[in-house]
């Protein structure tokens, strides 16, 4: 049996050199705001924490304010969370993929009707 198609939109945001946010950065904000820390987010998403450090450090980087930011102490020790900005750009970036894939709905029945 053949495998059912998928659209996927793939939005990407440079700033400069660097993809300041893009779907694995998107899926890692999520996993963190899931999770409360880098290293079980990584661990869900199947990376590794330094991975996963190496894409915070460039998403706080390029924006204006820091999108992941450390919770100090606590029971657990504390854990990391996502700022006011990073909840913004989790938030926008979810919405523009269902702005694109609900403009794109036609076009994308039509190329489906085209495949094999």
């Amino acid at each position: 049996m053949m495998p059912k198609s998928r659209a996927q939109f793939r939005l990407r945001i440079n700033r400069g050199k660097d993809i300041a946010v893009g779907p694995g950065k998107i899926d890692l904000l999520e996993a963190i705001a899931k999770t409360g820390s880098i290293t079980s987010a990584a661990r869900t998403l199947g990376m590794s924490y330094r991975r996963a450090w190496l894409l915070v450090d460039t998403m706080n980087r390029c924006f204006k304010e820091p999108v992941v930011e450390a919770e100090a102490g606590g029971r657990r020790g504390g854990g990391t969370r996502l700022t006011a900005v990073g909840a913004e750009v989790l938030q926008c970036y979810r919405k523009v993929e269902k702005l694109a894939a609900s403009a794109a709905a036609l076009e994308i029945r039509k190329i489906r009707r085209l495949l094999r």
